[in-house]
């Protein structure tokens, strides 16, 4: 009997019956592709029907045992909400060269002490993975390599040695022999991932797995994948900077607010435990146009730089380009600052960009990057020494944030004497010895506070 043909949409996962330019389902252009629709034998299915697992009630389920443990790496523990769980998967994306195979190899130097790990490797050889482990320092004798693309096989050799740590590098090398599409397409990408989920969750093997990115900045394949996978951590930077920002997209164990920041160094990537330090290096003094915010990443505070550079356009329509804050919010921004702060930003140029690489979506950052854009226009500096935070309204007033008293601590420990906060105050708050507070009710008296506008 031949396979049934059916038609794909790699950004929203919905199945067609025939293909066309666009997807009805999510309206994408030239995302729809063919694959296979294998079908299931029923003397297969009904001789499964005899092996089918009872319910169980959640008294009867045993949570007893340590589900999780540690990677060695704070950071990386930190955005998996305390460690890696076991029987999970999670999928590591990012650019080509941004550190994802780095990072995974350097975390078995340390889960090689007490765990069983099985390195899969479809684009470099034993010998190739060998080298660039001597140049890590990853030295454990626990850890088993395997150069194989053929799921058949790395399964076999999964049953064959036991391991407790599955590493797969990467999802688009392999292939089922079942299947007849290419490595990488739609089909193998979903059939792969969903067979190395059921390894994960039948034998409680913890599984990573590293996946390319595509031209959007998405894990390439079908968006079902990453409803599949347990977790979906993104690896961010800059490749021409050496600090880059783990990020979870997706986390069923844990927050997806927290952050990872390492610098690729020399041999590996290293930790960075105190990103605001790092973000804030080589701040320019007495100069308009910057002003500095404290964002929650997850339960960290952290000191974020925003730049702004506002200057005459010289054509009919004003260019905007904003870096590391939603163009959409930035816009937003301009517009209340003309309207209720009384600048006339409508006919310049606004260029926006967050320090660092970090991409800020909290509107605690509002104030901050208003301030900063209002003191280049006015070509007047904020003070050094101040920090602005704080939610803004179209109204132009300012709202209060949470978790005010951790983000007042991170500003004076790091040698901030001024901070500029909303007068709505959701509750009492206690000052660290050293910090003057400025409170303002709208943008326009915090603007007068700070600029003499």
């Amino acid at each position: 009997m031949k396979d049934k043909r059916v038609f794909f949409c790699t950004d929203c996962g919905n199945e067609f019956p025939k293909w066309s330019g666009q997807c009805p389902a999510c309206g994408s252009w030239n995302t729809i592709v063919e694959q296979t629709a294998k079908k299931s034998d029923s003397r297969t299915v009904s001789a499964g029907r005899a092996n089918l697992k009872r319910p169980m009630t959640l008294k009867e389920l045993d949570v007893t045992e340590e589900l999780r443990f540690g990677t060695g790496i704070g950071e990386l523990d930190r955005v998996l909400g305390g460690g890696a769980v076991l029987g999970s998967l999670v999928l590591v994306g990012g650019a080509p060269g941004i550190g994802k195979s780095t990072l995974l190899l350097q975390i078995c130097q340390f889960m090689g002490r007490e765990h069983d790990i099985l390195y899969v490797t479809g684009e470099e050889s034993e010998r190739q993975l060998k080298m660039r482990a001597q140049r890590l320092n990853v030295t454990s004798e626990r850890l088993l390599v395997l150069s194989e693309t053929n799921i058949t096989d790395i399964l076999e050799s999964v049953e064959e040695v036991k391991p407790d740590i599955l590493i797969i590098d990467s999802i688009q090398t392999l292939f089922s022999p079942d299947i007849s599409s290419a490595p990488g397409s739609v089909t193998q990408v979903k059939d792969c991932t969903m067979t190395l989920m059921q390894l994960a969750k039948s034998s409680g093997v913890t599984v990573f797995v590293i996946g390319h990115v595509n031209k959007e900045g998405a894990i390439a394949g079908p968006k079902v994948l990453e409803h599949m996978v347990d977790c979906v951590l993104y690896f961010e930077g800059e490749m021409s900077a050496s600090y880059r920002i783990l990020r979870a997209a997706k986390n069923r164990f844990g927050s997806t607010n927290e952050i990872g920041v390492f610098e690729m160094a020399e041999h590996g990537l290293v930790e960075v435990p105190n990103p605001s330090e790092l973000l804030l290096s080589g701040r320019p003094q007495n100069t308009p146009g910057t002003c500095v915010s404290c964002i929650m990443e997850g339960s960290r505070p952290v000191l974020a730089e925003i730049q702004a550079l506002l200057t005459a356009t010289s054509f009919n329509v004003p260019r905007r380009t904003s870096n590391g804050l939603d163009y959409n919010r930035a816009m937003l921004l301009l517009a209340v600052l003309e309207k209720r702060g009384g600048l006339r930003v409508g006919g310049a140029d606004a260029y926006i960009n967050v320090i660092g690489g970090l991409y800020i979506n909290e509107p605690a950052a509002d104030l901050a990057a208003m301030l900063a854009m209002a003191s280049s226009y006015r070509d007047i500096p904020i003070p050094d020494d101040l920090v602005a935070i704080g939610e803004v309204g179209l109204t132009g007033e300012l709202r209060s944030v949470t978790q005010l008293e951790q983000r007042l601590s991170e500003i004076a420990r790091h040698g901030f004497k001024k901070v500029m906060i909303s007068k709505q105050r959701r509750a009492r708050f206690s000052v660290p010895e050293g910090l003057k507070v400025f409170e303002a009710g709208s943008i326009r008296e915090a603007m007068s506070l700070i600029l003499d506008v």
